[in-house]
C-alpha cells in the first residue's frame, strides 16, 4: 500500500492528532504548508513530515527531546 502524497484537512486533522481550528491556524502562520486544487484545500504528506520534524527540532532545542 503507498502512502498518499495529498490528505484533506480532515485527514491531516486525524494524522497530527489536532483540532480543525488549530491546523487552520499552523496553516494561516505558515508552519504548515498546503496546496489548493480548485476549491478544496490539501496538505501534502511532504509538508506534515516537516511540521512533525520542525516540532522535534523545537523540542529539542526546549530540552524537551527524547533521552538518548
Amino acid at each position: 500500500m503507498s502512502q498518499k502524497e495529498l490528505y484533506r484537512v480532515s485527514e491531516a486533522m486525524d494524522l497530527l492528532s489536532l483540532g480543525r481550528s488549530v491546523i487552520y491556524e499552523l496553516l494561516r502562520s505558515g508552519r504548515l504548508r498546503s496546496v489548493r486544487e480548485g476549491r478544496t484545500r490539501l496538505i501534502p504528506a511532504s509538508a506534515i513530515t516537516e511540521y512533525v520534524a520542525l516540532l522535534e527540532r523545537e523540542a529539542d532545542a526546549n530540552g524537551f527531546g527524547a533521552a538518548s
